[in-house]
């Protein structure tokens, strides 16, 4: 894990630190990102970029790096918003309509 303190670690989307992070493949998997980089996320960011994007959506709007996540105008008022919480809590999220019409892939 990236910048582990006694308080926890950095996500690398939203910059807060937190108790714990998971594994984003900044390319999915089954598009072929099974050995491309991978991005330490706190869980409410993976949860809201797989909620509001499918997997094959990310590498179509070119969704595949930090830099790009951050500058995407859906997730950008997405950081705005996470940065004022706690960072032990996971607020409650759900999938876009478009992810729930089309399912992850």
């Amino acid at each position: 894990m990236k910048n582990l303190t006694k308080e926890g670690t950095e996500c690398e989307l939203c910059g807060r630190w937190v108790p714990v992070t998971t594994v984003h493949h900044l390319t999915p998997r089954e598009e072929g990102g099974s050995h491309l980089p991978t991005a330490n996320l706190c869980i409410p960011c993976h949860k809201q970029i797989h909620h509001l994007y499918t997997n094959r959506e990310l590498v179509i709007h070119g969704l595949t790096s930090i830099e790009a996540l951050q500058a995407d105008d859906r997730i950008v008022s997405y950081l705005k918003w996470i940065r004022k919480q706690a960072s032990t809590s996971i607020p409650r999220s759900k999938k876009s309509k478009n992810v729930r019409s089309k399912g992850r892939g």
